[in-house]
């Protein structure tokens, strides 16, 4: 999923700004307020969305992401890697939103290893819904689910009417929803 060269393009996308801002809710929902956001590559544009949907509901709440948005890679590597720096930067941190469920795990195994309780002392909120990742993970992730499987009918829409000689132009978002486990309040 990516965004088309032409801003005129067929595409269909999840709503990642909306996911940030959805993460964000839930997290300030659950009384966080030294929240960290961990993500992937800057050049990526669902990193970048939903880094800003999570900073402009922060900034609603009168917070900043604590420590700043770390963008790194995609892998549980980075997550570990980032989390550590960000405990050193930011030791009263009480959640991460993490840009990936790969990353949360890096981040987890941090987090525990540092002797934080998760989610009593921080949350964590990763993204992807990837079950055998998310579903795995110690304690279970909360995690944003892109609801890919209605990227893909819509798309397959988009792609039968342009066969049909009707072909639609533009982006389509597709709204994410959280899946609540136990990483989170």
């Amino acid at each position: 999923m990516t965004q088309p060269d032409g801003a005129d393009g067929p595409a269909v996308l999840p709503d990642d700004r909306g996911a940030g801002r959805t993460v964000a809710g839930h997290l300030l929902g659950g009384g966080r307020r030294r929240i960290g956001h961990i993500t992937g590559p800057e050049r990526f544009l669902a990193a970048r969305q939903r880094a800003a949907g999570f900073g402009d509901a922060l900034a609603a709440a009168g917070l900043d992401p604590a420590g700043g948005v770390r963008f790194g890679e995609w892998s549980e590597r980075w997550g570990r890697e980032a989390a550590r720096d960000l405990l050193a930067d930011q030791p009263d941190l009480d959640a991460v939103f993490c840009g990936s469920d790969q990353i949360a795990r890096g981040v987890a195994d941090t987090l525990r290893g540092s002797g934080r309780d998760i989610p009593g002392d921080v949350a964590v909120v990763g993204v992807d819904n990837w079950e055998p990742m998310a579903i795995g993970a110690q304690p279970p992730l909360t995690s944003v689910d892109l609801c890919l499987e209605e990227i893909g009918r819509q798309a397959a829409g988009m792609l039968l009417a342009a066969i049909a000689g009707e072909p639609e132009r533009g982006v389509r978002t597709v709204p994410c929803r959280l899946v609540v486990r136990e990483s989170s309040p």
